[in-house]
């Protein structure tokens, strides 16, 4: 009878974040994004709040604050910035799709489904269609 490896596993690491990122947005947006795709929202925010007050019209930097804060599940914070940055661009597809899944988890279905049906559209994505497909059930709009 063979012995079974023990199989541990580590604690994830800390993202590192280097002096001097958030001096340009194009630099906190490369570590921001980064960040946000090692699942660190908390430290993403931290880079992109002082870019953001240097730039606060930068669209970048915003959707990836907005990420951010989905994330974090500051669904109402992600829903104003994303009603904002598609207010400014309607053709947008990304923030439309990302405001209709922020009010989705708000349970504001109504409000969600012409964001989610318009980003479906433009995309053709089927996890777009599929997104559509379930709010329009939790709605009450589809048996």
């Amino acid at each position: 009878m063979s012995e079974t490896p023990e199989i541990r596993i580590l604690p994830p690491m800390a993202p590192i974040v280097f002096p001097g990122t958030t001096a340009r947005h194009e630099a906190a947006y490369r570590t921001a994004h980064d960040l946000l795709s090692r699942r660190a929202p908390r430290e993403a925010l931290q880079v992109l709040e002082p870019a953001l007050e240097e730039e606060p019209g930068n669209r970048g930097l915003r959707s990836l604050r907005a990420w951010a804060y989905l994330m974090r599940a500051q669904l109402q914070k992600a829903a104003d910035e994303l009603a904002a940055l598609v207010a400014e661009d309607p053709a947008d597809a990304w923030s439309r799709h990302a405001l209709g899944r922020a009010l989705e988890r708000q349970s504001r279905y109504g409000d969600a489904l012409p964001h989610l049906r318009l980003a479906a559209a433009m995309t053709g994505d089927p996890e777009h269609e599929y997104d559509v497909l379930r709010v329009e059930r939790l709605a009450g709009r589809l048996e």
